[in-house]
């Protein structure tokens, strides 16, 4: 693993090299246009400079502002345990040195990324809508996907040549609009070719604006370039982690089929999710211009893997699928490969039984996110409760029965709605009280399979998520034990 990080870090340096001497005389050629005696040093020196604030702020802070950005709430493992189950496995298959951050995206669009500057912060997001179509297999290819991004530092080198690419298109942006809009900018040109400095100086003002054009479109090129290869890669490594080609590309064929568009995506975060999600179901369309190799070929590949799961196999694969001897994977690291077999699917009875279901299911956890509770009836109706619900009783609109409901409790956490979850992006609230658990275990029967929701004796809300399989909670604030009952038991 560290030959193939190494050899993609050297492949990497070079294109990120290529960006970095465009931003330099694009600096240097808009100083020396504006400025013939000294302003070429001075444009080189404001464009690093602009470089190196935009990269201070991205290493202290960028993760968080690309998670509020993105709307991405921390959730703790009582909402969602299959979902931290699988990112705990993964971290543990990836020897990652600290357990990832876990976060969800409040969107019924399917989807995931991966954030962090080092693998000791790094953090994974998932959608609502992701959690909701995916069985086992499937949601573990999608975040060995994304922890593979975190282990072949692909999220570093990414955020820096993003940032790298934003600095020489907003240096090229400022100074077409100077050029335009600026009073007086083009007679002052013409005053000072027409003086001391001749005609040399509109030999430069032509090649800053040539340069203020096409350097951005040339930077653009290879930093898809990149993101392209390194795609592929934290495939061929996700299908390593996990054994079984198969789970990556199921979910890659559910997202990319999917008809919900991802309404906080930009196409500042576009690129750091597993299928651009700005281009729907033209992602297989896409080219040059692309930040994804285009999602069939993906597929395919994976598809193709029938032989075992190694890097050997998925060069193989890949190499099949363009028709020729293609490299994708480095020498060094095909000579890792140990055979590693394709294992069997697992059954999982979570999954979404058709679209309908796999939208009720996102919409439920989405509620559940932003602190609505669950209230089963016992005619088998699910009452969804906002949290500023006062009555102290509900009438059954399938059957009419009347519903106690625990107003008292619901008032003390309805101002913290999403005290499971985090209050907002990127934000989470203050950490609990240390846990007691000397007091005699509660109990409760779960009414179904859904979503749903009790109270601690303390007054703390606890959900009880679709893919929840222990036999017990532990509550986060008073430590206390409940002791959860399957109805089908009794």
């Amino acid at each position: 693993m560290w030959e193939i990080i190494a050899a993609n870090k050297r492949k990497s340096i070079i294109l990120f090299s290529g960006m970095a001497l465009c931003l330099v005389l694009l600096g240097y050629f808009i100083g020396a246009a504006i400025e013939p005696e000294h302003g070429g040093i001075s444009g080189l020196f404001l464009a690093l400079g602009i470089w190196a604030f935009l990269s201070i702020v991205s290493y202290f802070s960028g993760d968080k502002i690309l998670l509020t950005v993105s709307g991405a709430r921390k959730v703790t493992h009582d909402l969602h345990p299959q979902l931290f189950n699988v990112v705990e496995e993964m971290k543990i298959a990836a020897n990652l040195p600290a357990m990832p951050d876990v976060y969800i995206i409040d969107e019924p669009a399917p989807n995931a990324f991966a954030i962090g500057i080092k693998p000791e912060k790094c953090a994974v997001a998932v959608t609502a809508g992701l959690l909701s179509r995916l069985n086992r297999d499937e949601l573990q290819g999608v975040i060995a996907h994304e922890i593979s991004h975190i282990l072949n530092r692909d999220v570093q080198f990414m955020t820096f040549a993003g940032i790298m690419l934003g600095s020489i298109v907003l240096v090229s942006e400022i100074f077409l609009r100077w050029m335009w809009f600026a009073p007086g900018a083009g007679r002052r040109y013409r005053s000072r070719s027409s003086s001391k400095f001749g005609g040399d100086h509109w030999m430069i003002v032509v090649g800053a604006i040539a340069l203020a054009i096409l350097g951005p479109i040339f930077a653009r090129l290879l930093y898809f370039a990149i993101s392209r290869k390194r795609e592929y890669l934290a495939d061929a490594s996700a299908v390593r982690l996990t054994r079984y080609p198969e789970g990556l590309a199921s979910a890659l064929e559910k997202i990319a089929l999917s008809d919900v568009q991802l309404q906080t995506a930009n196409k500042v975060t576009a690129p750091m999710y597993i299928v651009n999600p700005l281009t729907g179901k033209k992602a297989g369309l896409t080219g040059l211009t692309s930040t994804h190799p285009p999602i069939h070929e993906r597929i395919m590949i994976l598809r193709t893997m029938t032989r075992g799961a190694d890097y050997l196999d998925y060069q193989r694969a890949f190499s099949k699928m363009k028709g020729k001897p293609t490299m994708i994977i480095p020498t060094s690291g095909l000579k890792q490969s140990k055979g590693i077999q394709i294992r069997e699917g697992s059954i999982d009875k979570t999954a979404p039984a058709d679209e309908k279901d796999a939208v009720r299911k996102a919409f439920d956890l989405m509620r559940a996110m932003n602190g609505y509770a669950f209230l089963v009836c016992a005619c088998g109706l699910k009452i969804k409760l906002p949290p500023d619900f006062d009555k102290p009783e509900l009438l059954c609109p399938r059957c009419g029965r009347t519903n106690h409901v625990p107003t008292a409790e619901l008032a003390a956490v309805g101002a913290a709605a999403g005290v499971l979850t985090g209050v907002g992006g990127g934000e989470t609230l203050e950490p609990a009280p240390a846990p007691r658990n000397d007091e005699a275990p509660l109990e409760y029967v779960r009414k179904g399979k859904g979503w749903e929701t009790y109270f601690c004796s303390c007054g703390k809300r606890m959900q009880i998520s679709p893919a929840f399989c222990a036999t017990h909670m532990s509550c986060t604030t008073c430590g206390r034990i409940t002791k959860i009952i399957d109805h089908t038991t009794q």
